[in-house]
């Protein structure tokens, strides 16, 4: 058991975690794989599940600010087709899709919260579950780039685009898959045009960040551990910059570039997880 840090090197974890959270988090890399994966090859131990999806707060708060219209659009169409019927708007359907989205992600959340307490610990969440995870989500996005018509724009999203998007994000709860890359997967395999897979993917995946990092902060902020609060809302100001930076980068990247450079980077760090974690284990 490694020995509780002092007040700076715990806001210097938490600041590092942070700036993972926020690269990871909107790139279809895994932020859980890499939240996992560079705390232990830094010799700090595993933070838990409750730690990092409270950092992810940083990441809905740089999502929200960044969205900001786009949700006020959805908000705007929502109200529209309660009070007069247009159901058929294009910010009244990104509403209902994201409603839609959500569900199997709460569902599968709250199923395994109540009916799998020791999931934290499962050989889910290990190092070479994580390194097969990233291959296999590499081949995936690499076919789906491959034989995507990229055709579909968000404004033609239907609720049906929600329940396909929504489904694949559930495969985000196992570490290694990344939200953003399987949703970004599905919606790739699904016709989407990649700018617009990124823009639906965030915008879906705000309720889901922002139910896991509520749910699980009350438990972090009543443990005890090294410097309180501050650390953690130093990790939640670092992921929320850095989130926002990433945002910005991948949506007008994917304007006129491929997602080939996520997959090879998908490969390479699941064989280099594996390779590291066989030299460990034969040590």
């Amino acid at each position: 058991m490694t020995p509780d840090p002092g007040l700076l090197e715990a806001c210097w974890r938490d600041f590092v975690l942070g700036v993972v959270q926020g690269l990871t988090e909107f790139l279809p890399i895994s932020s859980t794989a890499h939240l996992k994966v560079v705390p232990v090859l830094a010799g700090w131990g595993d933070p838990g599940v409750s730690v990092t999806a409270v950092i992810q707060l940083g990441s809905i708060v740089a999502v929200i600010a960044y969205f900001r219209a786009d949700l006020a659009g959805v908000l705007k169409g929502i109200s529209g087709a309660v009070r007069r019927g247009q159901w058929r708007e294009p910010e009244a359907r990104l509403g209902i899709a994201m409603v839609i989205g959500t569900m199997p992600i709460l569902i599968a959340g709250l199923c395994i919260k109540f009916f799998w307490p020791d999931y934290a610990i499962s050989p889910l969440r290990s190092v070479p579950a994580i390194a097969v995870v990233s291959i296999v989500m590499a081949l995936l996005l690499g076919s789906a780039e491959r034989i995507g018509p990229r055709m579909k724009q968000l404004t033609q999203v239907e609720g049906r685009d929600g329940l396909v998007v929504g489904l694949a994000q559930v495969l985000a709860l196992i570490p290694g898959v990344s939200r953003s890359g399987s949703t970004l997967t599905a919606s790739l395999f699904d016709g989407w045009k990649r700018a617009d897979a990124a823009r639906f993917s965030f915008l879906l995946g705000i309720p889901a960040i922002t139910i896991a990092g509520l749910v699980e902060l009350k438990d972090v902020f009543s443990e005890p551990s090294a410097g309180g609060v501050l650390p953690v809302f130093v990790g939640i100001c670092s992921a929320a910059v850095v989130s926002w930076l990433a945002i910005d980068w991948l949506i007008k990247y994917l304007q006129s570039h491929s997602t080939w450079v996520f997959v090879v980077y998908r490969l390479l760090f699941g064989v280099l997880l594996l390779v590291w974690w066989s030299g460990s284990a034969s040590n």
